[in-house]
Protein backbone atom coordinates (compact mmCIF):
# COMPACT_ATOMS: atom_id res chain seq x y z
CA UNK A 1 0.00 0.00 0.00
CA UNK A 2 2.66 2.37 0.77
CA UNK A 3 4.66 1.46 -2.19
CA UNK A 4 1.31 2.40 -4.00
CA UNK A 5 0.76 5.47 -2.45
CA UNK A 6 4.50 6.50 -3.40
CA UNK A 7 3.99 5.99 -6.89
CA UNK A 8 1.28 7.39 -7.17
CA UNK A 9 2.98 10.82 -5.37
CA UNK A 10 5.64 10.42 -7.98
CA UNK A 11 3.14 10.37 -11.16
CA UNK A 12 1.24 13.24 -9.81
CA UNK A 13 4.42 15.07 -9.11
CA UNK A 14 5.89 14.02 -13.06
CA UNK A 15 2.60 14.65 -14.18
CA UNK A 16 2.44 18.57 -12.69
CA UNK A 17 5.84 19.38 -13.81
CA UNK A 18 4.95 18.32 -17.40
CA UNK A 19 2.19 20.50 -17.28
CA UNK A 20 4.57 23.15 -16.22
CA UNK A 21 6.81 22.89 -18.21
CA UNK A 22 4.47 22.79 -20.98
CA UNK A 23 2.85 25.99 -20.17
CA UNK A 24 6.62 28.04 -20.15
CA UNK A 25 6.74 29.84 -22.93
CA UNK A 26 8.89 32.78 -24.18
CA UNK A 27 8.34 36.18 -23.08
CA UNK A 28 6.82 39.27 -25.54
CA UNK A 29 9.25 42.00 -24.48
CA UNK A 30 8.85 45.33 -26.71
CA UNK A 31 12.10 47.47 -26.59
CA UNK A 32 11.88 50.93 -24.52
CA UNK A 33 13.60 53.11 -26.71
CA UNK A 34 14.33 55.50 -23.91
CA UNK A 35 16.00 53.60 -22.27
CA UNK A 36 18.13 51.70 -24.84
CA UNK A 37 20.84 52.62 -27.16
CA UNK A 38 21.66 51.47 -31.01
CA UNK A 39 25.32 52.97 -30.95
CA UNK A 40 28.39 52.75 -33.15
CA UNK A 41 31.91 53.39 -33.96
CA UNK A 42 34.01 53.68 -36.87
CA UNK A 43 37.52 54.93 -37.71
CA UNK A 44 37.97 58.93 -38.88
CA UNK A 45 41.57 59.96 -40.02
CA UNK A 46 43.23 58.30 -36.79
CA UNK A 47 40.79 58.36 -34.22
CA UNK A 48 37.30 56.76 -34.23
CA UNK A 49 34.21 58.45 -34.12
CA UNK A 50 31.26 57.58 -32.18
CA UNK A 51 27.74 57.35 -32.82
CA UNK A 52 24.06 56.51 -32.39
CA UNK A 53 20.33 56.04 -34.23
CA UNK A 54 17.92 58.02 -32.20
CA UNK A 55 14.92 56.75 -33.34
CA UNK A 56 14.16 52.63 -33.34
CA UNK A 57 11.75 49.98 -32.33
CA UNK A 58 11.56 46.59 -31.99
CA UNK A 59 10.79 43.38 -29.76
CA UNK A 60 12.06 40.29 -28.11
CA UNK A 61 10.56 36.99 -27.22
CA UNK A 62 13.01 36.04 -24.89
CA UNK A 63 12.88 32.20 -23.41
CA UNK A 64 15.44 31.89 -20.30
CA UNK A 65 15.29 28.67 -19.98
CA UNK A 66 15.75 27.98 -23.68
CA UNK A 67 17.38 30.44 -25.73
CA UNK A 68 17.19 28.77 -28.70
CA UNK A 69 13.48 29.15 -28.61
CA UNK A 70 14.06 33.13 -28.26
CA UNK A 71 14.03 35.49 -31.46
CA UNK A 72 14.42 39.35 -32.14
CA UNK A 73 12.86 42.10 -34.72
CA UNK A 74 13.89 45.53 -34.23
CA UNK A 75 13.93 48.46 -37.40
CA UNK A 76 15.78 51.52 -36.86
CA UNK A 77 15.25 54.91 -38.68
CA UNK A 78 18.32 55.85 -40.76
CA UNK A 79 17.56 59.57 -40.83
CA UNK A 80 17.83 59.76 -36.99
CA UNK A 81 22.12 59.38 -37.06
CA UNK A 82 23.54 61.12 -34.51
CA UNK A 83 27.67 61.77 -34.19
CA UNK A 84 26.99 65.00 -32.47
CA UNK A 85 28.13 66.79 -35.84
CA UNK A 86 25.26 68.23 -37.66
CA UNK A 87 27.11 68.76 -41.01
CA UNK A 88 28.37 65.27 -40.54
CA UNK A 89 24.87 63.60 -39.61
CA UNK A 90 23.67 65.08 -42.93
CA UNK A 91 26.60 63.45 -45.15
CA UNK A 92 25.73 60.71 -43.54
CA UNK A 93 22.00 60.76 -44.66
CA UNK A 94 23.26 61.26 -48.25
CA UNK A 95 23.89 58.93 -51.04
CA UNK A 96 27.78 58.45 -50.42
CA UNK A 97 26.25 56.77 -47.28
CA UNK A 98 23.02 55.58 -46.17
CA UNK A 99 21.18 57.68 -48.37
CA UNK A 100 18.45 57.84 -45.95
CA UNK A 101 15.83 59.30 -48.39
CA UNK A 102 16.07 55.88 -50.26
CA UNK A 103 16.72 53.47 -47.99
CA UNK A 104 14.67 54.93 -44.29
CA UNK A 105 15.10 51.97 -42.82
CA UNK A 106 17.70 49.45 -41.49
CA UNK A 107 16.36 46.33 -40.10
CA UNK A 108 17.51 43.31 -38.30
CA UNK A 109 15.22 39.95 -37.81
CA UNK A 110 17.06 37.17 -36.38
CA UNK A 111 17.33 33.61 -37.53
CA UNK A 112 19.07 31.43 -35.16
CA UNK A 113 20.16 31.58 -30.86
CA UNK A 114 22.37 29.86 -29.74
CA UNK A 115 23.56 29.69 -25.63
CA UNK A 116 27.32 30.34 -25.55
CA UNK A 117 27.80 30.48 -21.79
CA UNK A 118 25.39 31.07 -18.77
CA UNK A 119 23.87 34.11 -19.67
CA UNK A 120 25.94 34.79 -23.24
CA UNK A 121 24.18 34.24 -26.63
CA UNK A 122 25.13 34.43 -30.27
CA UNK A 123 22.58 35.67 -32.13
CA UNK A 124 22.28 35.11 -36.30
CA UNK A 125 19.92 36.93 -37.86
CA UNK A 126 19.90 39.43 -41.60
CA UNK A 127 20.85 42.89 -41.31
CA UNK A 128 19.48 44.97 -44.19
CA UNK A 129 21.06 48.15 -44.35
CA UNK A 130 21.22 50.53 -47.73
CA UNK A 131 19.00 48.04 -49.42
CA UNK A 132 21.14 44.98 -48.92
CA UNK A 133 20.55 41.92 -46.87
CA UNK A 134 23.61 40.13 -45.22
CA UNK A 135 23.84 37.54 -42.11
CA UNK A 136 25.39 39.14 -39.05
CA UNK A 137 26.16 37.64 -35.58
CA UNK A 138 25.26 39.56 -32.21
CA UNK A 139 27.17 38.52 -29.10
CA UNK A 140 24.98 39.33 -26.31
CA UNK A 141 24.94 39.19 -22.72
CA UNK A 142 21.73 39.26 -20.86
CA UNK A 143 22.05 41.44 -17.76
CA UNK A 144 19.11 40.11 -15.75
CA UNK A 145 15.36 41.22 -14.79
CA UNK A 146 13.61 42.45 -12.48
CA UNK A 147 10.46 45.49 -11.34
CA UNK A 148 10.98 48.59 -11.91
CA UNK A 149 9.77 51.16 -9.66
CA UNK A 150 6.19 51.24 -11.62
CA UNK A 151 5.47 47.39 -11.28
CA UNK A 152 6.58 47.26 -15.11
CA UNK A 153 9.18 43.95 -15.21
CA UNK A 154 12.18 44.50 -17.85
CA UNK A 155 14.75 42.73 -18.76
CA UNK A 156 18.61 43.94 -19.89
CA UNK A 157 20.50 42.47 -22.98
CA UNK A 158 23.71 44.37 -24.65
CA UNK A 159 24.70 43.03 -27.95
CA UNK A 160 27.45 43.63 -29.92
CA UNK A 161 29.37 42.96 -33.66
CA UNK A 162 31.27 44.35 -36.22
CA UNK A 163 30.28 45.02 -39.92
CA UNK A 164 32.04 46.23 -43.19
CA UNK A 165 29.99 49.25 -44.52
CA UNK A 166 31.27 48.28 -48.20
CA UNK A 167 29.21 45.02 -47.74
CA UNK A 168 26.42 47.01 -47.77
CA UNK A 169 27.85 49.11 -50.80
CA UNK A 170 28.75 52.00 -49.08
CA UNK A 171 32.14 52.74 -50.94
CA UNK A 172 32.68 56.19 -50.56
CA UNK A 173 36.56 57.33 -49.56
CA UNK A 174 38.82 59.37 -49.92
CA UNK A 175 42.59 58.56 -50.15
CA UNK A 176 45.24 60.44 -47.58
CA UNK A 177 47.99 62.27 -48.53
CA UNK A 178 50.07 60.83 -46.42
CA UNK A 179 48.89 56.56 -46.76
CA UNK A 180 45.54 55.19 -46.32
CA UNK A 181 42.06 56.46 -46.28
CA UNK A 182 40.06 59.36 -44.76
CA UNK A 183 37.02 56.25 -43.51
CA UNK A 184 37.73 53.32 -41.83
CA UNK A 185 35.86 50.20 -43.66
CA UNK A 186 34.65 48.35 -40.03
CA UNK A 187 31.91 49.59 -37.87
CA UNK A 188 31.66 48.02 -34.60
CA UNK A 189 28.04 48.26 -33.08
CA UNK A 190 26.76 48.04 -29.69
CA UNK A 191 23.04 47.91 -28.95
CA UNK A 192 22.03 48.18 -25.22
CA UNK A 193 18.54 47.04 -25.26
CA UNK A 194 16.08 48.06 -22.20
CA UNK A 195 13.44 45.01 -23.08
CA UNK A 196 9.42 45.85 -21.05
CA UNK A 197 7.44 42.30 -20.60
CA UNK A 198 4.49 42.32 -22.22
CA UNK A 199 1.11 42.01 -20.11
Amino acid sequence: MRTSSVLVVALMASLALGANQALAAPVSLTIDADHSSVGFSVRHLFTRVQGMFRQFKGTVSFDEADPSASSVSATIQTASIDTNLEARDKDLRSSRFFDAEKFPNLTFVSKSVTKTSARKFQIAGTLTMHGISKDVALETEFFGKGKDPWGSVRYGFRATTTVNRKDFGMQWNEALETGGVLVGDEVEITLDIDGIAKE
